[in-house]
C-alpha cells in the first residue's frame, strides 16, 4: 500500500490499502539526478508527534466518492477521480460530477483496484492519461500500467485507445501494488512505484520488479541512463505466496514462473527495497520524494535517488507483524537511510509539495496524508533534511493529498461516502 489503533486500525489499513503537483518543466534528463543534495541528517522518528490544537484553513466538502483512491488535475483546473472498484469520474472544482466510460476491468479486492491517475505532460495536444491497477488474470493479479487519452470537450467523456505499456510479471497473490505514477519534469519519463506484493525478499531480487521504483519512457520502456540500462535479468523467477501476517518465520514456497519474453527489470530499475510507496512526486527543484508503509511501524519518507537500496525488508525501523526484530537501518550504512520514519506508523498515503499563493509560509513543504494517523501532515525542509512541522487531526482517514493549481490543498478521504476537501486559508474571525 497494516495498521491497528493498536490492533483494528492496522488490520485495516493493510487490508484498505495501508494502508501530485505538476513539477516545473525543464531539461533535466535524469530528474532525480538533476540537483545534487546536501548530506541530510540521520532520521528523526515522529511516531508520537501530536495534532496541533487549532487548524489554519477551512475545509469545504466539493463532492463525495465511494471509495476514492487517487486525483490528478487537467489543464482546465477539472479533476479526474479514481475510485477502488473500477470507476474514474471527471470533476469541476464546484463539484459537479461525470463519469468516465472506457474504464479497464479490474480486481477489486483488499488493496487492489483502481489505482493512480497522471495527466500526460503534453495533455493539450495528445490528451493522455496513465493509470494504475490490479489487473487480473491466470495465477493471480498484476500491476498493471496503461495509457489512454480522454477528450475533456466530450459532453460523453471516455477512456479511449487504452493500451497496457507496462505490467508486473509474474501475477500472483497479495496486495501492497504501489502504483504510483510521477511525470519527470524532464516531460520525458514517469516513474512508476511498485510494490512488494506481500513477498518481501523480491525486493532485493534485481530480477524481479516487485519492490522497486522504476524510471520509464511515456510508452512504458526502459528509460536511456537508468542505472541498469541494456541490462536484462533471468526469465524464470521465483513466485512466492505472500505470507499470512508473518515475519521472519514466513518461508517461500519455491515455485517457479517462467516469465515470457526479455526480462527487462534490471534495465527499467531506478530504485529497490521498498515495500508499499504509497506517494510519489517531484518537489521544485526535480529532486523525487516518495512515501512509504513499513511493516509494525517503521513508515518512511524517502528521496528516491538512482541505483540506491532502500532496504526492505533487510532493514526497517519497525517489526514484523508477529513481533520478530527486523535489524535497524543503523546496521548496513551501505543502504539508503530515510529521510525521517514515523513508529507509531501513520500509514501514509498521498504526497505532495505546496507552492501556492494561498498559504505562502508553506511554500517548499510536503503534505501527506494519514490513514491511520487519521490525520494531514506537514513536512518541511532544510535542503534534503526533513522534519515534521505540523500535523492536524482530520477527522478522517486521509487519502490522497494534491495542491491544486488554485493555490489550495485538496483532499480525498477514504472510505464509502468518502469526501474530496478543499483547504483555504481560515478566515478571520
Amino acid at each position: 500500500m497494516l495498521r491497528n489503533l493498536l490492533a483494528f486500525t492496522t488490520i485495516s489499513a493493510a487490508v484498505a490499502g495501508c494502508g501530485g503537483t505538476t513539477a516545473p518543466a525543464g531539461n533535466q534528463q535524469q530528474a532525480s539526478a538533476a540537483a545534487t543534495p546536501a548530506p541530510a541528517a540521520a532520521p528523526v522518528n515522529y511516531g508520537n508527534a501530536k495534532p496541533a490544537a487549532t487548524k489554519p484553513f477551512d475545509a469545504a466538502t466539493v463532492a463525495t466518492f465511494d471509495q476514492p483512491w487517487a486525483l490528478a488535475f487537467l489543464p482546465d483546473r477539472r479533476m479526474l477521480v479514481t475510485e477502488k472498484p473500477g470507476r474514474i469520474w471527471l470533476v469541476t472544482a464546484d463539484g459537479a460530477k461525470t463519469k468516465v466510460s472506457g474504464v479497464p476491468t479490474v480486481h477489486d479486492e483488499g488493496q487492489g483496484g483502481l489505482l493512480d491517475v497522471a495527466v500526460s505532460p503534453r495533455f493539450a495536444s495528445d490528451h493522455a492519461v496513465y493509470i494504475s491497477y490490479s489487473e487480473p488474470g491466470t495465477g493471480g493479479d498484476s500491476l498493471a500500467l496503461a495509457r489512454a487519452t480522454i477528450d475533456p470537450a466530450a459532453a460523453a467523456p471516455a477512456l479511449t485507445g487504452l493500451q497496457v505499456i507496462w505490467r508486473q510479471l509474474p501475477r500472483g497473490k497479495g496486495g501492497q501494488f504501489g502504483g504510483y505514477i510521477a511525470l519527470a519534469p524532464d516531460g520525458q519519463h514517469l516513474f512508476l512505484a511498485a510494490g512488494d506484493r506481500m513477498r518481501m525478499t523480491p525486493a532485493q531480487d534485481p530480477d524481479q520488479p516487485v519492490g522497486k521504483i522504476l524510471r520509464l519512457t511515456l510508452d512504458g520502456k526502459p528509460a536511456p541512463g537508468n542505472p541498469g540500462e541494456g541490462k536484462t535479468g533471468a526469465t524464470t523467477v521465483s513466485l512466492i505466496d505472500p505470507p499470512e501476517n508473518t515475519g521472519a518465520a514466513a518461508k517461500a514456497k519455491g515455485r517457479q514462473v517462467t516469465v515470457p519474453g526479455p526480462n527487462l527489470t534490471p534495465a527499467e530499475t531506478w530504485s529497490s527495497g521498498h515495500r508499499n510507496p504509497y506517494g510519489l512526486t517531484f518537489d521544485s527543484q526535480g529532486r523525487l520524494w516518495s512515501v512509504e508503509m513499513g511493516p509494525k511501524g517503521g513508515d518512511e519518507l524517502n528521496l528516491i535517488e538512482p541505483g540506491k537500496n532502500y532496504g526492505w525488508p533487510l532493514v526497517s525501523y519497525g517489526s514484523n507483524y508477529d513481533d520478530t526484530p527486523i535489524p535497524s537501518p543503523t546496521t548496513r550504512p551501505d543502504l539508503a537511510e530515510p529521510a525521517l520514519y514515523w513508529n507509531p506508523v501513520i500509514a501514509p498515503a498521498g504526497l505532495t509539495f505546496y507552492d501556492g499563493t494561498m498559504f505562502p509560509d508553506w511554500r517548499g513543504s510536503a503534505f501527506v496524508g494519514g490513514l491511520a494517523a487519521t490525520a494531514l501532515v506537514r513536512i518541511a525542509f532544510d535542503g534534503t533534511t526533513a522534519r515534521e512541522a505540523e500535523r492536524w487531526d482530520m477527522g478522517n482517514r486521509i487519502r490522497a493529498v494534491v495542491s491544486g493549481p488554485d493555490g489550495a490543498l485538496w483532499l480525498l478521504e477514504d472510505g464509502a461516502e468518502a469526501k474530496l476537501l478543499r483547504l483555504t486559508p481560515k478566515k478571520a474571525g
